[in-house]
């Protein structure tokens, strides 16, 4: 009966994990920072807002295209921890 209720607990757990491990392996979603509107900005770099997708929009808006990933930390409010934490879903074409 032990060996049972151990076996049921183990599968409850791994029924339990399997959803968030599936979750952090979903490949990214990529937009492109020089084209994405600030709500498509928004929802696709994590860490990163309405009000900082404004501001990236502002300052390509004012300054011009992107020329890399790296330039994104010239935005307000955007550092290179958040550029690296993005760089695979950020796209610039």
């Amino acid at each position: 009966m032990k060996k049972l209720i151990s076996t049921l607990i183990l599968v409850a757990s791994a029924w339990l994990v399997t959803p968030a491990f599936a979750e952090t392996t979903a490949p990214a979603v990529s937009v492109n920072i020089n084209t994405a509107s600030a709500a498509e900005i928004a929802e696709s770099l994590q860490g990163v807002g309405e009000s900082k997708a404004q501001a990236i929009v502002a300052y390509r808006e004012e300054h011009g295209q992107f020329e890399s990933a790296d330039a994104l930390s010239s935005v307000t409010g955007i550092g290179a921890a958040t550029v690296e934490k993005n760089r695979e879903r950020i796209s610039l074409q």
